[in-house]
């Protein structure tokens, strides 16, 4: 079976695998959720979503997308030509000190994250243009979303999972997906919500339409256009704190990580006024204070257009899935990234293509626990590395060392190593399932079976970590010990 599928993914990029008779309903309509309807449709599977609000959200700023989950815009020609329109792709990358002195000219962002393959690892992406593309995708499909159904408890039986609604009726499928986000109520279920710990941190993020820089000119020429016709990311470094703007010829965004102020909330509504940020931006320690530019570019801020989003860490989750294996975790839901690691949406999508394709491979809804338990077994160590290594990223843009960006740009960039772009989530997942699905029986850990290719840091065994261990690292100034094997 492993063979004819992959034979499928590489010679029928429409959709559609043969029905496996599998049923799923997925919990949540962010990118992880959709991405889960559409690989999980495209597999063959039947697939229901329920969404607690009454629409959904297609607001927000910029993100970092890998290239290990946008590769599977191949499968799908309608989104690979919207995609292919719509991605910053060929946008620009410019890095000054925070005082608006200019450290690196404008180069392609292409360049200057391209790895030393040769390959270009990701690229920023606006949010609301590739939700709506994955959005419309599911809506074309007839994919039923049934919204206003708030999911107040899940539950499983022996042949199947399911979810209460807050009216007390009851859903089931073979299989349930929570892709709920972080205080998913499948925690209880799972095995409970990790402990959260503030990390002392937030960011500020705004988003808006070029039009409110019409009456502060001196701020539209500075954060104009590369040759007034590319879209350019500037990226702002100071003392403890980094911030970075994205020019397109429609919308402006901001952004800036900070010290915690006290109006800040883990939520991407909760908004706050301009004289907060520009208080903060005084108060910069140092002679050296920021650009006029950016303080004005936070007055020109329309109302309400500022979101304040408090940073929480939080340990690994050690367990994704109900004890039968019949409701399982995705995305934020199984491991929150930091907003500011650009790797939570890419990490969502890959879980999305990693299981639709496990339960391809699982041959029916009886096999489904088992498809499932392979997946988890794939995802967990490399989402642990993945959110290790975010808090790592977060500190290096924290304390930029200048000395080393003038020999290399890139030590201004989040690391960005090959285990993490070098990864196909669907072809890892078929191939290598029947070798993994036999490890996991013979109790083998996935790092010694050398018959399943790491997708984490190669030579690397996961060990147990905790924030704790993190805040002391930063407390005594040291790096973050991200572990042995090669995270380069």
């Amino acid at each position: 079976m492993c063979y004819d599928i992959l034979e499928m993914m590489n010679n029928a990029p429409l959709h559609h695998y043969p029905r496996s008779g599998i049923t799923v309903l997925i919990v949540g309509t962010g990118f992880g959720g959709l991405t889960a309807a559409l690989e999980c449709y495209r597999k063959g599977h039947d697939v229901r979503i329920l969404e607690r609000n009454q629409t959904t959200d297609t607001s927000g700023d910029m993100y970092f997308m890998g290239r290990s989950c946008a590769g599977i815009f191949k499968h799908w020609p309608e989104m690979k030509e919207t995609f292919d329109r719509i991605s910053l792709d060929g946008a620009y990358i410019e890095t000054f000190k925070h005082s608006g002195e200019r450290m690196f000219p404008p180069t392609k962002v292409a360049d200057r994250l391209r790895s030393k393959e040769g390959v270009v690892p990701g690229s920023f992406q606006m949010r609301p243009l590739i939700y709506s593309m994955l959005l419309e995708q599911v809506e074309k499909l007839g994919i039923k979303i049934d919204y206003g159904m708030r999911v107040v408890d899940y539950f499983e039986t022996d042949s199947n999972g399911g979810v209460e609604l807050e009216d007390g009726f009851r859903l089931t499928a073979d299989l349930v997906i929570a892709a709920d986000g972080v205080g998913s109520k499948s925690q209880k279920l799972t095995g409970g919500q990790v402990r959260a710990r503030t990390s002392g941190r937030a960011m500020w993020r705004a988003v808006f339409d070029r039009s409110a820089l019409e009456h502060a000119p001196h701020v539209k020429d500075f954060f104009c256009m590369k040759d007034d016709n590319e879209p350019i990311v500037r990226t702002f470094f100071g003392p403890n704190v980094y911030a970075l703007t994205l020019s397109r010829d429609d919308r402006l965004v901001w952004i800036m990580n900070h010290d915690a102020t006290g109006s800040e909330a883990e939520s991407w509504h909760n908004t706050i006024s301009a004289d907060e940020v520009l208080k903060a931006m005084d108060e910069v320690p140092g002679p050296t204070k920021w650009a006029p530019e950016f303080r004005d570019l936070v007055k020109a801020s329309p109302p309400n257009s500022i979101v304040n989003f408090e940073l929480w860490w939080r340990d690994p989750q050690p367990s994704w899935s109900s004890p039968g294996a019949r409701v399982v975790q995705i995305g934020d839901a199984a491991h929150s990234f930091l907003p500011s690691s650009g790797n939570g949406a890419t990490q969502a999508m890959e879980d999305a293509i990693s299981l639709a394709s496990c339960l391809a491979e699982c041959g029916n809804a009886d096999n489904v626990p088992e498809a499932v338990k392979a997946h988890v077994r794939f995802r967990f160590v490399r989402t642990s590395c993945a959110q290790k290594m975010g808090f790592a990223n977060a500190e290096l843009l924290q304390n930029t060392d200048w000395n080393q960006v003038k020999i290399d740009p890139r030590k201004s960039s989040p690391k960005l190593p090959k285990w993490v772009w070098n990864h196909d989530p669907e072809y890892y997942a078929h191939s290598n399932y029947r070798a993994c699905v036999d490890g996991m029986k013979k109790g083998i850990r996935i790092e010694h079976d050398e018959r399943v290719p790491p997708s984490w840091p190669p030579g690397y065994v996961y060990e147990p970590w905790t924030i704790d261990e993190i805040m002391e690292d930063l407390r005594h100034g040291r790096e973050v010990e991200l572990g042995a094997g090669d995270w380069s």
